[in-house]
């Protein structure tokens, strides 16, 4: 019933790895349908949580939610017609992925779920990792991006990234001791990866004991 987290860099792969790691354990892969939940816990549609996921921080979201009287929002959901702010994408995006954890046998993209499951028994934490450059390239190939809109959605994903991590509380994300494993996609193709990360699964314990 072990458990999966896939943190990186935006553009380094973490989507594909994460899909060739799920196949190959024959687990879950938890991403899109991590919205899915949280929009059917906050009574809301998966595109306004996706939409909001794109806008974390930004001015937007911040405005929206200044807009919107608590009194408002009490009504709204006492009403069922669903509302969602930071805070609320925040409390239902923890207790969703403990759910999912929980659940076992499956291997979860992102979201700050290596601090949420930091002490979760049967998880192990990855980050992958990459220079710029070569993010930018990935998204070029693999998603079939302009160098310019490339160099955008990654500079954009970067700084979402750490924007998430600041609710959260936290700095420290690309810290290695975090992790059970760091992958260098500069030095590492997708497949070795894949096959160093199902190998940690099937062989090592997720909280060792260590001598004292």
């Amino acid at each position: 019933m072990a458990v999966v987290t896939i943190s990186r860099q935006f553009g380094a792969g973490g989507k594909t790895l994460g899909r060739m790691i799920a196949e190959k354990l024959g687990y879950t892969f938890a991403d899109n349908d991590i919205i899915q939940r949280i929009a059917q816990e906050a009574n809301v549609s998966a595109n306004w949580v996706e939409a909001f996921e794109k806008e974390a921080g930004s001015k937007i979201s911040r405005m929206v939610s200044s807009m919107v009287s608590q009194r408002l929002v009490d009504r709204i959901l006492k009403d069922e017609r669903g509302y969602i702010d930071e805070k609320i994408y925040l409390d239902y995006l923890v207790l969703i992925i403990a759910q999912i954890a929980d659940e076992g046998n499956v291997v979860i993209l992102g979201r700050g779920s290596q601090y949420i499951l930091n002490d979760h028994p049967d998880a192990y934490h990855i980050l992958l990792i990459d220079e710029f450059e070569n993010r930018v390239k990935f998204m070029m190939e693999h998603y079939g991006m302009s160098s310019r809109k490339a160099v955008n959605v990654v500079t954009a994903e970067d700084k979402r990234r750490a924007n998430l991590y600041r609710k959260l509380g936290k700095k420290d994300y690309d810290n290695p001791s975090l992790y059970h494993l760091v992958l260098n996609r500069g030095r590492l193709t997708l497949d070795v990866a894949m096959h160093l990360a199902c190998e940690l699964v099937y062989t090592g314990k997720a909280h060792p004991e260590t001598d004292r």
